[in-house]
């Protein structure tokens, strides 16, 4: 439990310094970040590998970049989903994704398992 709660909390910094960053990123206030980091792990758990396993040649093809993409499209459902959370255009949700993988790469990597 207490693993997933700082999970949460990581992916919630990455997407407010995403906001921060990224110029088509636009968050409302602390409580919409919150609630876009749990509303993203939850697309991530549940479409990510079902989106993962249909575009498997590309991913062969473009050697796992496509996953970027796969990204973007997710925090575009995000947004959609989540009143307050709003990205301009793709090239937004493009570097909002790649901003938001980054960051949490290195701060799990920094936290440890």
């Amino acid at each position: 439990m207490r693993s997933l709660l700082l999970r949460w909390l990581i992916l919630t910094l990455a997407v407010v310094l995403a906001a921060h960053l990224v110029p088509g990123v636009h968050i409302e206030s602390t409580g919409t970040a919150f609630l876009v980091a749990v509303v993203l792990s939850l697309l991530n758990a549940v479409l990510r590998p079902v989106l993962i396993l249909l575009t498997l040649p590309l991913h062969v093809l473009t050697l796992g970049l496509f996953s970027l993409v796969i990204n973007a499209l997710l925090l575009a459902a995000t947004a959609w989903l989540v009143a307050g959370f709003s990205l301009s255009g793709p090239g937004a949700a493009f570097l909002g994704a790649l901003v938001i993988s980054a960051v949490s790469v290195v701060v799990n990597w920094m936290v440890g398992r």
